[in-house]
């Protein structure tokens, strides 16, 4: 069953998604089993990221500018978990993010 969920980010969109992209920090924010995805690519947008796993676990995350400034991450992800489940892994998984790109601004 998918499941979409975003959230906003004071943060540049390419900050966001090469912070998502990093292979040290995903574990801080990736769903458990999609670290272990098998299919990772990029998406067909510009700021688009794709992770499939072998035991049917997907996620496109899609990073866009705000006009206001800032970041709107997308999610969207497709587990073989209950809805009300599978929509708190997805808000966890991006509040997550939003930590990492804190940490990230920060650190450097």
């Amino acid at each position: 069953m998918p499941v979409d969920t975003q959230r906003s980010m004071s943060a540049p969109p390419e900050v966001v998604f090469n912070t998502a992209t990093d292979p040290d920090r995903m574990g801080a924010w990736l769903p458990e089993p999609l670290l272990a995805a098998n299919d990772r690519r990029a998406g067909d947008q510009p700021l688009e990221a794709r992770w499939a796993a072998p035991d049917g676990w997907s996620a496109v995350l899609r990073v866009d500018e705000v006009p206001a400034g800032g970041a709107l991450a997308r999610l969207h992800l497709e587990a073989d978990n209950a809805p009300d489940r599978l929509t708190g892994i997805a808000e966890e998984a991006l509040t997550c993010l939003a930590r990492e790109v804190a940490d990230n601004l920060t650190a450097g």
